[in-house]
């Protein structure tokens, strides 16, 4: 089973941007690595020239690169950006959004977690458009997911299974709204924030997590203890979402666990250290409400519901 690394969601400072990717081609074992402003449009100038010097690290690595595409296509600009993206050679441009598979005209791709594949038949569809790799969405629970992986054995699918999960994306950046400024001169207020902004409820409950025109669960999902279920579902990938901690930690822990070297408690507890203060999440992969965490138990393939925290 492979492990993935997803594309950084968050407003990082372009150097720390570039010296993560760096540090993941040096230290991280991760098999495939999805980089891009996936997110707004509007940072990917901050970005653009580190571009290619991580996308050749991380190619001297020996790692699979991804250059991903916007989440959500509404601009002109957008329209040409993602144009430009598809032309792009030497490397797969994993499809976010709907656009962008006009663009590529057939050529070989990956599709991202953002677009909806929920059955077999949209998942073949995509196959017989060029899809080699599939990242479903997060919200699907383990029966979709087996019954998708294997109706189509030809490519790679994939699970989100570690971070905030990406639930929504607008046309309006709530950072923005927030700091009373218009979406246009937003002055890049996500920056300020990391690993995303919580929002909490009237009764001042964690619920959500704010990142620019994104909304993620406040929980972290992590599917560690799922790692056998998935494996006999025939899933060949673990998607990894960067947060704003040690991800290197957090690939080293879900390779010793899928090989063998570490087992499933120890390895939570690793991930609770890496990613301190914020609480796992599974349910979706349970068809439960996605902020429940079923705890997976030494000789209990099932689990049980164990924590409830905010989405």
């Amino acid at each position: 089973m492979q492990l993935s690394l997803g594309p950084v969601l968050y407003n990082w400072a372009p150097e720390r941007w570039r010296d993560f990717y760096f540090r993941i081609a040096d230290e991280a074992p991760v098999d495939v690595v999805s980089v891009g402003e996936i997110v707004c449009s509007k940072r990917s100038p901050f970005f653009a020239d580190h571009i290619p010097g991580v996308v050749e690290r991380l190619q001297r690595a020996g790692k699979q690169v991804l250059l991903g595409s916007l989440i959500l296509v509404s601009l002109r600009r957008e329209r040409r950006q993602t144009e430009e993206l598809a032309a792009a050679e030497g490397v797969l441009v994993e499809v976010n959004d709907l656009t962008c598979l006009r663009a590529l005209a057939g050529r070989p791709h990956a599709i991202g977690p953002f677009v909806n594949i929920y059955n077999e038949a949209s998942a073949a569809f995509h196959v017989a458009q060029g899809a080699r790799r599939i990242c479903l969405p997060p919200e699907l629970p383990l029966t979709s997911v087996a019954a998708i992986a294997k109706a189509v054995p030809i490519v790679t699918t994939e699970v989100f299974a570690f971070g905030r999960v990406p639930l929504a994306i607008s046309a309006r950046c709530y950072h923005a709204r927030l700091h009373k400024l218009a979406k246009d001169n937003c002055r890049f207020v996500c920056e300020k924030d990391p690993d995303g902004l919580l929002l909490n409820t009237l009764e001042q409950q964690d619920f959500l997590t704010v990142n620019g025109v994104q909304t993620l669960s406040h929980t972290c999902a992590n599917l560690l203890g799922e790692i056998g279920l998935l494996r006999e579902s025939n899933v060949g990938s673990l998607r990894l979402s960067p947060q704003d901690c040690d991800m290197v930690a957090i690939v080293r822990t879900f390779r010793d666990v899928l090989d063998g070297r570490d087992d499933v408690d120890s390895g939570n507890h690793r991930l609770a250290a890496a990613y301190p203060g914020v609480p796992f999440s599974n349910g979706f992969l349970w068809a439960e409400p996605g902020h429940l965490y079923r705890q997976a138990r030494s000789g209990d393939a099932q689990g049980s519901v164990s924590q409830i925290g905010a989405v």
